[in-house]
């Protein structure tokens, strides 16, 4: 008899192994870069209790690598220590160092006030390499050519005063020999008088039309005993009644009604 024929088994194949997926990239990475060798293992083709024990140990493998250095530093540094203090010890054994020489102070500016201008000139100029400035003391007194003799009053910059440099203005105000210093410079040896105030006039009042006419009225009728005042304002108060007035040659009378006013 014929055996009956038996078809192989079908087994799928398996998918191609990527390059990534290589035990010995993976156990390199691991070791030497333990977050990417973890995330190899877990991509390869090893099964789970594998990928849990490459996990744990490189991840103990990777804690040790960074706790280590620190140690080690601070051993080193322990270590260190007795050298440094040492070293720094050593240097205060030596001698102390020179003093550093101070500063030359500047110059003082002299006195010069109550000396003839010849003698501050020569006394400030032996310190400054600018001329001694002269003015006068009173703003109404013109400064001489020659004022050798005449007297200082007020000196810039003051006596006492650092001078920085050799180039500092100076200047000096000056009165004749004999001639007393002012309060303060710049006033007036002869001051000018101060003209008197002319009075303002009062002006005059102005006398109403009406209050005039009535006035001149009855002015006109005190002194008038004939009852005749002359000139008469027309409308303006008046008395007695019955007096009479001319105006641009005509008569006016003093009547009402009350109150009597010039009327025709």
């Amino acid at each position: 008899m014929y055996q009956q024929y038996q078809q192989p088994h079908s087994y799928a194949p398996q998918p191609l192994r990527r390059w990534w997926q290589h035990p010995a990239l993976i156990i390199t990475a691991l070791v030497l870069l333990p977050p990417a060798g973890i995330a190899l293992a877990w991509t390869s083709r090893w099964d789970q209790k594998k990928k849990i024990i490459a996990t744990v140990l490189s991840g103990l493998w990777f804690l040790l690598f960074v706790l280590t250095p620190d140690s080690a530093k601070k051993s080193g540094d322990d270590a260190k220590s007795p050298a440094t203090v040492a070293t720094t010890a050593a240097p205060q054994s030596s001698a102390p160092a020179a003093a550093a020489p101070s500063p030359t102070p500047a110059p003082a500016m002299p006195s010069v006030v109550g000396t003839p201008f010849a003698g501050a000139e020569k006394a400030v100029e032996a310190l400054l390499d600018t001329e001694l400035t002269a003015l006068s003391a009173y703003a109404d007194v013109t400064l001489p050519a020659d004022h050798t003799t005449w007297v200082v009053c007020f000196q810039e910059p003051a006596a006492g005063s650092a001078l920085a440099s050799k180039s500092v203005p100076a200047s000096v105000h000056l009165v004749a020999a004999g001639t007393t210093c002012p309060a303060e410079k710049g006033t007036s040896l002869k001051p000018k008088s101060t003209p008197k105030a002319t009075p303002t006039p009062t002006p005059k009042p102005t006398v109403d039309e009406d209050d005039s006419g009535s006035t001149s009225g009855g002015s006109g009728s005190t002194s008038g005993g004939s009852g005749s005042v002359g000139t008469v304002h027309p409308g303006a108060f008046c008395s007695p009644a019955g007096a009479t007035g001319t105006y641009n040659g005509r008569i006016y009378t003093c009547k009402g009604p009350a109150p009597n006013r010039w009327r025709q």
